[in-house]
């Protein structure tokens, strides 16, 4: 888990687990968002219990990629997290994000609570009736249960350690150009 911002332990966090294509690009996203804690790449939904990496891109398993986002509520809510979430990929996409095609990149919110998932159902019927993505939002609601493992190590921070890499400059780098530009007062300082 990429630690960001420690802070005192009687502060209260909560936690979005969400799937939009690539964790990477995901992940790199919300390590620049102000009031994350930590961001950590996973694998959620699926059957197996602590799947590989191999295993979850064969496409058997049911898991998607995801991540982990811990958050300082009293910084930002979980409305706005989605907010960003959404802005930064294509919840139209069935199973895919532009190259990125299978289940486990489908658009995807798991929910930790009642609460999350009445947010989370607000959000993409408030964009989906002011028709904001021009077309049918495809994103899967559904509670996490528990059913969260963490990514191998390699996948954790992949971008900040390899931006030179060929996907992190031409997928990654422009998504995170992108949400700089339309989310600069919510970038950390």
């Amino acid at each position: 888990m990429t630690e960001q911002n420690p802070q005192s332990p009687q502060t209260k966090r909560e936690t979005a687990t969400i799937g939009g294509g690539c964790f990477w690009c995901t992940e790199a996203v919300f390590l620049g968002v102000e009031g994350v804690v930590s961001v950590e790449s996973g694998y959620a939904g699926g059957q197996a219990r602590n799947p590989s990496y191999e295993q979850v891109c064969d496409g058997n398993t049911g898991h998607a990629e995801v991540v982990k986002v811990e958050f300082d509520p009293s910084v930002i809510g979980y409305r706005e997290v989605l907010e960003i979430f959404f802005a930064t990929h294509d919840p139209t996409q069935l199973n895919r994000q532009g190259n990125d095609v299978g289940t486990q990149y489908r658009s995807v919110v798991f929910t930790d609570s009642d609460e999350q998932r009445r947010i989370a159902q607000e959000v993409i019927d408030e964009f989906q009736r002011e028709d904001v993505y021009g077309g049918k939002i495809v994103t899967e609601v559904t509670p996490l249960d528990g059913n969260y493992f963490p990514a191998e190590a390699y996948h954790q921070n992949y971008f900040a350690q390899h931006p030179d890499q060929g996907y992190c400059s031409f997928v990654i780098a422009p998504k995170v150009a992108k949400f700089r530009k339309k989310f600069a007062h919510r970038l950390k300082g």
